[in-house]
């Protein structure tokens, strides 16, 4: 402002100085608090998918909101700790989660579920899906999808099939597979995919749905057999392997999901801005060849085709949930 400016001069200029001064709070009130790291959630121990796609995309949000993103892995009950967390975060835009399947079979395994999945969070994006495998023990005499349920049949009650936990993806998976196919299975859950899949190579269970990348160092060295995959399409790791719908078997569709939420008072500023920069990041080649690497199925989009997603999911996940005979806990 010139020294020489008279009083009339200045008082004229005092609205536009309140209203840049209130435009400015109203964009700070939207975004992140400056220098403030974002708290990305993860509902599982470090080393899962959730975990490794969280890492992969951290660094192109906080480019996005010029911070860093820390991720944090709050594991324990069924994935609902770290989801919790998310939902009690507040509405400062500083906390996001990456929920998977067990963030849409959940409200139909638990009966005390501490938050409600469709009114506690703002979905985000939904980032990749990656189909599943069947992987068996080479000692059963199966070659394919319907000479394993032949065999199933043959044997009555002989048939067990390890999971990740009570809930988790792959274990639907095998339910969804096990109601479809008429089988007599017996579940085994583990802590994690790494010990079921090593119970599998040891022969202590018989099959085992899992991701692409998780079964392949097995199905290298010639411990595990696959016989089929989920989804509409051969996975691109194993191009050889052919999909249920071909096995007939089309209803067996189960596949891990991992979208982003957050806390339902998240500012819609700060949603739009974290769902642009996965939308960015989902386009990078060098991330998309990490992706591929590891069998997920890329998808991005906007808040509102996640939150349609979510809605349809849930009451199917219900459907599988209750024609496995699995009740609530």
């Amino acid at each position: 402002m010139p020294l020489h400016m008279n009083r009339r001069q200045c008082v004229g200029l005092l609205p536009i100085a309140a209203t840049l001064l209130m435009s400015g709070a109203a964009i700070a009130q939207a975004q992140p608090a400056a220098g403030r790291p974002i708290r990305l959630i993860v509902p599982y121990v470090p080393g899962g998918g959730s975990d490794l796609l969280s890492r992969m995309l951290a660094p192109y949000i906080g480019e996005e909101f010029r911070t860093s993103v820390v991720v944090e892995n709050r594991a324990g009950g069924g994935s609902t700790i770290g989801t919790q967390a998310v939902a009690k975060a507040g509405s400062d835009g500083l906390t996001i989660g990456m929920m998977d399947a067990a963030f849409v079979a959940n409200p139909s395994l638990m009966s005390n579920l501490p938050y409600d999945t469709l009114k506690d969070f703002a979905p985000i994006v939904l980032v990749a899906t990656s189909p599943l495998v069947m992987v068996v023990d080479p000692a059963i005499p199966a070659q394919n999808v319907k000479e394993f349920v032949a065999y199933g049949k043959a044997n009555p009650g002989t048939l067990s099939f390890g999971s990740a936990g009570r809930g988790t993806g792959v274990h639907l998976a095998a339910e969804q597979f096990r109601t479809q196919a008429g089988l007599d299975m017996i579940h085994v859950p583990y802590k994690g995919t790494g010990e079921a899949v090593t119970a599998l190579a040891g022969g202590q269970i018989t099959t085992l749905f899992t991701t692409q990348f998780g079964s392949k160092p097995m199905l290298d060295a010639g411990r595990v057999r696959v016989l089929g995959i989920t989804g509409t399409r051969r996975g691109k790791l194993m191009p050889q392997v052919p999909t249920f719908a071909e096995a007939g078997w089309s209803g067996v569709d189960a596949e891990t999901i991992n979208g982003l939420v957050g806390p339902a008072g998240m500012p819609a500023e700060s949603i739009l801005r974290v769902n642009a920069a996965v939308n960015r990041a989902l386009k990078d080649p060098a991330l998309i060849a990490k992706l591929n690497e590891q069998g997920f199925e890329i998808v991005g989009g906007s808040p509102d085709a996640f939150a349609g997603w979510l809605r349809r999911e849930i009451p199917k996940w219900s459907r599988v949930i209750r024609d496995a005979g699995l009740k609530a806990e």
